[in-house]
């Protein structure tokens, strides 16, 4: 990240902050897999306020909330405030305020309120003089997508620290950072719809058959090996969801048969983007990208359903500090 000039308290003054979004899950890996997307990215500015605690000055979008106690950035830019302050920092003024402009889809599946928290911890925390660690920074990111998503890291690790992240364990929390093979490319369908994750995850299953457990399972394993190895094809077989996919693939009109086109036209696999709608396709190189792209944004038109689609890459960096 990018050191900013000090302010008082060897504080900044101003900061903004610049988040991707990813895909959660990453097929079989349900909340312990996911990869920062390269692209779109939601931004946050903070700035020192005369107000007390957090004013959230724009949410981002009308759909989202005004309320800085309902908005993930203020949510998760309040916790940081709160700890630094517990700890004894020196503050600039009595609070912040957080300006959020949103490139990502609402309730679109690209990890967006993710990408937010991530956003408004950072900002908060490069006002504050950046002096808390990885886990406390994830803490506060935490407990707010848990708020609007549930308690899971597999959107929020990878927005903030980049790449592909496995999720060893939430209570505690311990993540690691994934080699990305190399040439993968990623194919994001975006049909016109939206699906809260809390409707997503309210389909789940309580419980699954051990033959169920034991094929996720080995599923994760092979993706972690094939990341390790650089093996694209073992990475594209193991995208095989035998949980989510299929209790959400009800709710996604055209999903099934995207999945179908992407296969066809020669992805290595392909799934749903965290809760949805999203689909992902995973490619090697360029070129099948984009004939994925196409296959999948055409079998969503004859669905009746308008989808944009972009080729990308993992996002290697994560959250960005800029300088303002």
């Amino acid at each position: 990240m990018t050191a900013l000039a000090p302010g008082r308290s060897g504080a900044v003054m101003r900061a903004v902050v610049s988040v991707p979004g990813g895909i959660g899950n990453l097929g079989p890996g349900l909340d312990v897999l996911g990869c920062a997307v390269a692209g779109r990215r939601d931004e946050v500015t903070a700035e020192w306020s005369d107000a007390p605690g957090v004013t959230l000055l724009e949410a981002g979008h009308p759909d989202l909330p005004s309320d800085p106690a309902r908005h993930t950035s203020a949510i998760a830019a309040a916790a940081v405030f709160d700890v630094a302050r517990r700890r004894g920092a020196q503050l600039s003024a009595p609070g912040i305020s957080l300006r959020v402009r949103k490139e990502l889809p609402l309730a679109g599946g690209q990890g967006g309120s993710a990408a937010s928290a991530v956003a408004g911890a950072v900002a908060a925390h490069a006002l504050l003089g950046s002096t808390l660690d990885q886990t406390m920074l994830l803490q506060c990111c935490l407990l707010a997508e848990e708020t609007v998503a549930g308690r899971h890291l597999d959107n929020i690790a990878p927005s903030l620290l980049g790449g592909i992240v496995l999720v060893r364990s939430v209570d505690p929390i311990d993540v690691v950072r994934l080699p990305v093979p190399d040439g993968l490319r990623i194919v994001l369908a975006h049909p016109a719809q939206r699906l809260r994750t809390s409707e997503a995850r309210g389909v789940l299953p309580a419980s699954v058959p051990r033959a169920v457990a034991v094929h996720q399972i080995a599923q994760v394993a092979a993706i972690v090996a094939a990341c390790h190895a650089n093996d694209l094809a073992l990475l594209g077989r193991s995208i095989d969801d035998h949980i989510a996919e299929p209790a959400r693939a009800p709710l996604l009109p055209g999903f099934l048969d995207a999945k179908e086109a992407a296969m066809t036209a020669g992805a290595l696999g392909a799934s749903i983007s965290g809760a949805g709608p999203t689909a992902f396709a995973l490619t090697a190189g360029e070129e099948v990208a984009e004939r994925v792209a196409a296959a999948m944004q055409a079998a969503y038109e004859r669905a009746g359903l308008e989808c944009s689609v972009r080729v990308t890459h993992v996002d290697p960096h994560g959250a960005v500090v800029k300088t303002a």
